[in-house]
């Protein structure tokens, strides 16, 4: 079933594009990531540019998100108060990522450095996740459980002033914490698609010391508005936007959502991380590939 895509101006296999979403929507289901992280590279490597890649991604991890919020509200998995103050946050990065989109597409730079960012993200983020699935598993196998971590919030996050209650996520601390937080998110959702769901999850547990009860909930209500944000920038800045590959996407991605929360209630969780960990650590490999050989085509603009 090929499909024109006029923003991307090529032709793409639709059944393609719909089981690529499926695949983000199952991870979004899965592990409270929007799913971007993987898509993005997946579509470049179809042969889509990075840019619309990029703008496109960033639509389809909206609706990729919203059956999972919804899900998660229902058990009252979603901390309200600290997902809007990480909105707000992710907004304004948001705003000064569009500003550095724009700046890099005028210098002839975004795809590379959208290229070498998910090099550098993608095999750190799949490194860490690799040694802890590899950890659990063999302290299985040793017939012991691997000591989970404490959750207490970052001391830098215990020194920032205006403190306020957070109930859900079980946190008394400053409100400029996961301000930061978001705001670092928005700017990288604005350049690589990505919902930031990857590096928000570890870091609300870890840095802000949240629930493991509301992280999930929260991370996708924030992946949901700030996508939106993210993509309502795009259209109206870069116009890298291709409604149609975003449609395919969503169509995808809505029904491995609920594949995805399925899979989560019954699937062990080391195995889990241990098979993403895998496949972003390929990715990361082949994109390390692309940098480094020629292109299949050469252009070259000379002055006469």
């Amino acid at each position: 079933m090929d499909v024109y895509l006029p923003i991307a101006n090529l032709s793409v296999n639709g059944l393609v594009i719909i089981a690529l979403g499926v695949l983000t929507g199952i991870l979004s289901g899965l592990f409270g990531v929007g799913g971007g992280f993987l898509t993005t590279p997946l579509l470049i490597f179809y042969g889509i540019s990075p840019t619309v890649a990029a703008a496109s991604a960033a639509t389809q991890v909206t609706g990729a998100s919203v059956s999972g919020v919804l899900a998660h509200q229902r058990a009252g998995g979603v901390d309200y108060r600290m997902g809007a103050v990480l909105v707000v946050g992710g907004i304004l990065g948001a705003m000064v990522g569009a500003l550095l989109f724009r700046l890099l597409q005028s210098l002839g730079q975004i795809d590379v450095v959208i290229n070498v960012l998910y090099v550098l993200m993608l095999g750190t983020i799949g490194s860490l996740m690799l040694r802890e699935a590899l950890d659990a598993i063999f302290a299985r196998r040793r017939g012991s459980e691997p000591v989970a971590a404490k959750r207490r919030h970052h001391p830098l996050v215990a020194s920032l002033p205006y403190r306020w209650r957070f109930y859900r996520s079980g946190l008394y601390i400053s409100p400029l914490a996961p301000l930061i937080l978001g705001f670092l998110v928005g700017i990288l959702t604005m350049l690589m698609g990505v919902g930031g769901g990857f590096m928000l999850v570890p870091a609300m547990l870890y840095i802000l010391g949240m629930s493991g009860r509301v992280v999930v909930g929260t991370s996708l209500f924030n992946i949901l508005f700030v996508t939106m944000a993210t993509t309502m920038t795009h259209a109206l800045t870069t116009k890298a936007v291709d409604l149609i590959l975003a449609g395919l996407l969503l169509i995808g991605s809505v029904m491995g959502a609920q594949f995805g929360t399925k899979i989560a209630l019954k699937a062990r969780p080391d195995i889990l991380r241990l098979v993403l960990a895998s496949i972003v650590i390929l990715i990361a490999l082949r994109m390390l590939f692309g940098l480094g050989v020629a292109p299949d085509e050469i252009y070259s603009v000379t002055l006469l």
